[in-house]
């Protein structure tokens, strides 16, 4: 059960100093930092980002360059949550960073226009500060609004992500214990039924329309994946435009819930978080997932053999007694890198072409 460990005060604090963190000057971000993370925090980032550990080393990597490319940077959140999970405090956000992309970034061209950044969040907070950021960045979806496209189509629908239906995503005061508690308990009783579907047994469309999984799925649902992925609506389409597809190109562990997150935990992968806070609720690894790379057809790759890893993050709208809403950031970029295929590369050979 989610325990209610963090006050009203210290998720508007939080919420607070994010916003002043994404508008501060050149210069001062490292300031802001220190005003309400540890010394020592450490950060994990989407790739090519990725980890490190301090405010001035934050401030310097990240948020200093980032603020040279788009010096009007502003933040907005549509999705604000908060719980607990083994002894740990966590708030998670879902939303996405505004601004004039003035100047290139990460190598990736300035064009001079409005641009977005979309991003899932997941901060651990103890005594108030931040002790753990992770960042999952949607950089690929930023390379794609700059007017570049370095891999196959995406099978799903490519754009911005809508903000949850009920209009109430950004929670301050708190929610009812017993709800919350069911939000995530109906969240992992749905990653039991796709942990418990056996692939090497049967896997088709008809298979996963008609498995368990459906009991647990509004008909209207949304599900809105990363850049390269995309966006689907409904069960049909989740499972045209990526379950099925995903499914055949990676080989996961299978076997109850237990033996999933045993397997994967045996590799370095699992949960960090699992909350709910009222109808909401996070699952979250840095990696979650553990895969082999044995199929087609995933963002036209071929298969490599190679074993996997996922940083990904999952926010659950529950509405009308079912899962309606499902964002899902997930580090592409780190994905594809693993699987051979280095997106900066292909961006930097583009832009040479022609060069002396």
């Amino acid at each position: 059960m989610t325990e209610k460990t963090i006050t009203s005060a210290q998720r508007r604090n939080i919420f607070d100093r994010l916003q002043q963190l994404a508008e501060a000057l050149p210069g001062q971000t490292e300031a802001v930092l220190k005003g309400f993370c540890a010394t020592d925090v450490e950060w994990r980032a989407a790739h090519p980002i990725n980890e490190m550990q301090g405010c001035d080393a934050v401030s310097g990597k990240i948020w200093e360059p980032l603020k040279r490319a788009l010096p009007d940077l502003e933040r907005r959140d549509q999705i604000f949550v908060a719980g607990s999970y083994e002894g740990r405090d966590y708030i998670a956000a879902v939303g996405n960073y505004c601004g004039t992309f003035r100047s290139d970034w990460l190598g990736i061209p300035s064009n001079g226009q409005a641009i977005y950044l979309r991003y899932g969040e997941v901060y651990q907070i103890r005594d108030g500060r931040i002790v753990q950021a992770n960042c999952l960045w949607d950089i690929l979806d930023f390379i794609r609004q700059a007017g570049f496209w370095p891999i196959a189509p995406s099978l799903g629908m490519e754009g911005m992500w809508s903000g949850p239906i009920t209009g109430d995503g950004l929670r301050f005061e708190g929610s009812d214990a017993d709800q919350s508690a069911a939000s995530i308990a109906q969240t992992l009783a749905m990653h039991g039924t796709l942990s418990e579907h056996s692939d090497r047994e049967r896997l088709d469309r008809e298979a996963l329309l008609t498995m368990p999984q459906k009991e647990h799925w509004h008909p209207k649902m949304m599900w809105y994946g990363p850049s390269g992925i995309g966006t689907t609506r409904g069960l049909q389409g989740f499972v045209d435009y990526h379950q099925l597809p995903f499914r055949i190109a990676f080989d996961r562990p299978q076997g109850t819930l237990e033996e999933v997150h045993a397997a994967r935990r045996a590799k370095g992968a699992g949960h960090y978080i699992r909350i709910g806070d009222g109808p909401y609720s996070v699952t979250g690894g840095w990696p979650s997932v553990y895969a082999i790379h044995n199929g087609g057809g995933f963002a036209g790759t071929t298969p490599t053999g190679r074993p996997v890893t996922m940083r990904v993050m999952d926010f659950y709208l529950h509405h009308e007694g079912l899962i309606r809403e499902n964002w899902v950031p997930l580090d592409m970029l780190d994905l594809l890198n693993q699987m051979g295929f280095d997106v900066f590369e292909r961006l930097e050979s583009a832009f040479r072409r022609g060069r002396v």
